[in-house]
């Protein structure tokens, strides 16, 4: 294998919930292409800001179209790079040693059920997810006062896996990494809001020859076994091979 005599370091602001399919599928690109992928992980909406701030980014991968729907009517993105490559779904997660049942969404109105932590839905796409499902269900106002806002999905998980709150909302590739939960239920999808992660070259990116290739990668074959593996859904444009359009 050759690899090129100028390797570049390709910057990723990435939604929390790809940590371990991206760090998996880098591995293995860095291998074969020289370059070194460095990852930002976080919560989108906070990315966002993060990169209109001026950090450096080549791409950002949303956990929502809504957050890179932000990022490119700030004229952040690069539009005709966008695409959205994966979907999920949301479940509700009690610790692994919780004698909790919760079988249903009714159950999270329970008086057995004091605090349920999601994401923030202003700025944490599986906080937005969630709400919009106990919106659609009109079980919101009804646990609005038992809700523990998390700065991430990870948070959420955390704050199952430590006993503080009794219930969480999460993805389930992340509760798939826990043995310290487990899945009370998963959300109907005909429930739930559409999950989409889009991801996008960013006007501003430092290396966007290098990035358009990773990105090219994470759209292909090889990438998506891996989000398969890990529990992610691929949307149409991902786990093919695929062309992303130059820079205009």
């Amino acid at each position: 294998m050759t690899v090129p005599l100028h390797a570049e370091k390709i910057s990723v602001s990435a939604a929390a919930s790809l940590t371990e399919s991206l760090q998996e599928i880098a591995t293995v690109y860095q291998k074969q292409s020289g370059d070194t992928i460095v990852f930002n992980f976080g919560a989108s909406g906070p990315l966002v800001r993060q990169i209109e701030a001026g950090a450096p980014a080549d791409l950002f991968f949303s956990a929502d179209e809504a957050k890179m729907n932000d990022a490119e009517t700030k004229d952040l993105l690069i539009k005709s790079s966008r695409r959205s490559l994966l979907s999920n779904l949301l479940v509700v997660v009690t610790a692994s040693d919780s004698p909790l049942k919760v079988a249903a969404p009714k159950d999270l109105g329970s008086p057995d059920v004091i605090r349920i932590a999601v994401g923030d839905p202003a700025t944490v796409p599986v906080g937005t997810y969630a709400k919009a499902w106990l919106t659609k269900l009109s079980l919101w106002s009804a646990v609005e006062k038992k809700i523990v806002p998390c700065e991430s999905v990870r948070g959420v998980l955390a704050a199952v896996e430590s006993g503080n709150v009794e219930a969480g909302i999460v993805y389930k590739t992340d509760a798939a990494i826990s043995k310290k939960v487990k899945v009370a239920f998963e959300v109907a999808a005909a429930d739930a809001p559409p999950i989409s992660y889009p991801l996008a070259l960013l006007k501003d990116a430092p290396h966007p020859a290098s990035a358009r290739k990773f990105m090219v990668y994470l759209a292909g074959r090889e990438a998506g076994q891996v989000f398969t593996r890990k529990g992610f859904i691929l949307l149409p444009t991902a786990g093919k091979e695929a062309m992303v359009p130059p820079t205009p």
